[in-house]
């Protein structure tokens, strides 16, 4: 019987530990623009907004926003300059980073 349990707070240690860490919302600030419409990107074959962040040093750095149902309802830059504070989680695909929203406050 100890055994037994051994082996089941064994397994279940592992599993836990194998588990990926659950990412933490993120809180930037920047420009939404669209990459087709105003950054004109050449990949971009239709509107997409891309968040513009600048960092202090004055680098910077773009962030594609996840097209969720948050980013739905806050609706597309499209030829606009929207200032905006996006919470999200970010990752990485295809060479880009992304920025799955959980929150788009627009100013």
């Amino acid at each position: 019987m100890r055994t037994m349990i051994r082996v089941t707070v064994a397994a279940a240690l592992l599993t836990f530990a194998a588990m990926p860490a659950i990412a933490a919302d993120e809180v930037l600030t920047g420009s939404l623009l669209c990459a087709k419409c105003s950054l004109q990107k050449p990949d971009a074959h239709e509107c997409q907004d891309v968040l513009i962040v600048t960092d202090t040093k004055g680098t910077k750095a773009e962030y594609y926003i996840t097209k969720n149902a948050v980013a739905e309802k806050a609706g597309e830059a499209c030829t606009q300059e929207v200032k905006a504070t996006v919470t999200g989680t970010v990752s990485q695909k295809d060479g880009k980073t992304w920025l799955t929203p959980s929150k788009i406050e627009k100013h």
